[in-house]
């Protein structure tokens, strides 16, 4: 397994069966289970979001220490999970998106792939050259204040 985290951007096409290639460089940071899980984007943001399994372990134990008496927890857990999809690659590297997680992300047929770190993101390629359009070096300083990188 890598420890790198998720870097660099890609721009691949969908097979005819809908099957994306995931670049072979992010598979070794997968690593095994050789799993994703893929969830629509959160925010507004029409992509979606790709975990490694172990990475969304992580996330899920903060469910868990949630108790059930806490509603919105429960109905945010409740669409998430509903929406989302657990893919495994083929022997290619390729996995299959539903339908409906491309149609959320406005994704036809071209796929922008986009390192963030500790998930990777499919973006429709003219959504993301508008969503990256507005960032200048203002809004770069406010964030790299904010994380204090």
């Amino acid at each position: 397994m890598g420890s790198g985290g998720f870097a660099s951007s890609f721009l691949h096409a969908l097979d005819p069966k809908k099957r994306l290639t995931i670049p072979s460089i992010w598979r070794v940071e997968v690593g095994s289970p050789k799993s994703l899980y893929v969830l629509p984007g959160l925010n507004n943001e029409k992509c979606l979001y790709v975990f490694p399994a172990r990475e969304m372990a992580r996330r899920l134990d903060k469910f868990r220490k949630i108790g059930i008496g806490d509603r919105k927890a429960r109905l945010f857990a409740r669409i998430l999970a509903s929406s989302s999809d657990l893919v495994a690659w083929d022997s290619q590297g390729r996995i299959r998106i539903k339908d409906e997680l491309l149609a959320f992300a406005k994704i036809s047929s071209q796929v922008k792939l986009v390192g963030a770190w500790d998930r990777f993101e499919l973006w429709d390629p003219e959504l993301w050259r508008q969503s990256t359009e507005a960032i200048d070096s203002t809004t770069m300083d406010d964030a790299v204040r904010y994380l204090d990188f």
